[in-house]
């Protein structure tokens, strides 16, 4: 249940506060007043979309906090903000229609407030009933109402599969029209990229061997002449250093410390001697005939050749080639796959026929119970003679048409009614008046109301377009809802607002040019004034004033209520 709310800023509310209790609540007020603008404010908390025209004229942001205690809800979060039991929510709206939304003062997105407080809270309005005339609302209502929804997922998990293995087959069989021509093609690409025998990194190394190719004679001249000053003319570095050697040999038999020096030179004149060496191997081997970089050439042209269709490097080459044996073992396989798929929809079609004729079955079941409380309810709200049907039409699938399938099974849900003794049933969205399709919505509600865990019920006009007796039924369906669920009300009815537990009266005002919308909560004397008020207008006479205190004396007994005014 709701136990505060408040508004800051929204519309012609600049700061109003609410402390709710249990049980029913009825909001009156006169047209204007700004009653709808405390139903905007809860839809705001429970992540309806917000618009900027919300927004007070000349505030920045309007805001919206509101406590709710969930009490044993199953479908709310695992991971709410519990304090104490309750959940804190708040929600802002700025002037370019954007805002935060905070979770026990946590910054969360929208759509977590929705998550939270969807699950303790639903709002029903004037034009709820809108619901009816459309089927698929019947169909959904049933489903909830039998408990069926388990099995209608599976069933509609089946029908999605088997959707998919259509669309497969489709796909397959445009394939294989034009299979032959594809696999030769196929066939000419993954032999012209098997001929090249593409080894990783080849084209690297085949790069790196025709840049020295290319420039063979310049290799040539370098490395004899460093081939010739390491070791082969009479200065050379290796003649230049064993001379060094003589000499420093002689200087030791004089002192014998020169030895050190002697040993130092020693690994200079292996590295030299190592080094001409190799600039010798080098240069024997280094004769280059003109077909090799001829070979090279081409060997990179036709990488090239296959990098322009296949790919950017040798890489994407070897993607393309996995990818064209795929292509190729599923075109050569499609008969096969087509067999595969036929006795895969042959199978799944059989367990959707299964899941969808069990759903059916339990539909038809669940339907008769729905009709008995219906009509139990509708006699409760003034339509003691009513006849309901809830008509459940099989329709059988088609193996060949698997793209018809349907999610939801192979029924078709209308409620159909008669209204009056005599007359056979006809769709509820044809021939119901305003006043019936309410108190059939009303009376399913209340049906699947009781079912859920006690919650708040928030019904805004609902009573809209009715009058007399059906107003006085609707008010005691309320009440006894109210027995176990917290009920809140806007209405214009005395005979609703008269049954309530607690009632407050929204008014607007205008001071220095500016409205301002309030709230108060009514003791006992002002509630037959304000009820007094809606049974005779703006001018309440004597007789309204006498006959409203003898409502609330016959709905609620004589005993004075207490005000309980929250501070203003």
């Amino acid at each position: 249940m709701i136990t505060f709310l408040r508004i800051r800023n929204l519309a012609t509310i600049e700061d109003l506060s609410l402390a709710l209790e249990d049980g029913f609540t009825i909001l009156t007020g006169e047209t204007g007043a700004g009653k709808s603008i405390i139903i905007d404010s809860i839809r705001l908390i429970l992540g309806d979309k917000a618009s900027a025209d919300l927004v007070r004229t000349g505030e920045s942001e309007a805001v919206v906090e509101a406590v709710f205690r969930p009490g044993e809800v199953s479908s709310l979060p695992s991971d709410a903000p519990l304090a104490d039991g309750e959940l804190c929510l708040q929600r802002g709206v700025g002037r370019q229609g954007s805002g935060k939304a905070y979770l026990g003062g946590v910054l969360v997105p929208v759509k977590k407030l929705r998550d939270c407080a969807g699950g303790v809270v639903d709002i029903y309005g004037q034009h709820d009933h809108v619901f009816l005339l459309d089927l698929d609302n019947h169909l959904d209502f049933l489903d909830g109402f039998g408990r069926t929804l388990d099995l209608r997922r599976e069933t509609a998990r089946l029908a999605q599969e088997l959707r998919a293995r259509q669309r497969e087959i489709l796909s397959l069989e445009d394939l294989q029209r034009d299979a032959a021509r594809r696999l030769d093609f196929l066939e000419f690409q993954i032999r012209e990229i098997e001929a090249a025998a593409l080894k990783p990194g080849e084209e690297d190394a085949l790069l790196r061997e025709r840049h020295l190719l290319k420039n063979a004679e310049k290799i040539s001249v370098l490395v004899g002449g460093a081939l010739d000053i390491a070791y082969e003319r009479e200065d050379s570095l290796t003649s230049l250093l064993s001379r060094l050697r003589a000499m420093v040999d002689e200087l030791a038999a004089f002192d014998p410390s020169f030895k050190d020096i002697r040993d130092s030179l020693e690994p200079a004149d292996i590295s030299l001697r190592e080094a001409a060496d190799l600039l010798r191997k080098y240069s024997e081997r280094q004769a280059v005939s003109p077909e090799a970089l001829e070979t090279v050439e081409e060997r990179l042209s036709l990488i090239e050749k296959l990098k322009r269709k296949y790919g950017r490097d040798l890489s994407d080459i070897q993607s393309a080639h996995r990818q064209l044996l795929e292509e190729r073992d599923r075109l050569s396989r499609g008969r096969e796959r087509r067999e595969e798929l036929d006795a895969e929809v042959d199978g799944l079609f059989s367990e959707y026929g299964e899941s969808a004729g069990r759903l059916s079955e339990l539909r038809k079941a669940a339907a008769r119970d729905l009709e008995k409380l219906i009509v139990r309810e509708l006699a409760l709200l003034g339509m003691k003679k009513a006849r309901l049907e809830v008509q459940v039409r099989t329709v059988p699938a088609d193996r060949s048409r698997l793209d018809r399938l349907k999610d939801s099974g192979l029924d078709e849900v209308e409620f159909l009614i008669s209204p009056n003794p005599g007359e056979e049933v006809r769709p509820l969205r044809k021939i119901a008046s305003g006043g019936e399709l309410s108190r059939v919505m009303l009376a399913l509600k209340s049906i699947g109301r009781d079912q859920d865990a006690p919650r708040t019920l928030i019904f805004d006009e609902i009573d809209s377009g009715i009058g007399g007796k059906t107003a006085d039924f609707i008010a005691l369906k309320l009440k006894e809802l109210a027995a176990r669920h917290q009920v809140i009300c806007i209405t214009h009815l005395p005979q609703i607002a008269s049954h309530a537990d607690h009632h407050f009266r929204i008014e607007k005002r205008v001071e220095k040019s500016r409205t301002f919308t309030s709230v108060e909560k009514l003791d006992f004397e002002e509630r037959v004034e304000e009820i007094a008020r809606l049974i005779s207008g703006r001018h309440v006479t004597p007789a309204a004033l006498e006959n409203a205190r003898e409502m609330l004396v016959h709905n609620l007994g004589p005993r004075p209520m207490s005000a309980n005014k929250p501070s203003p």
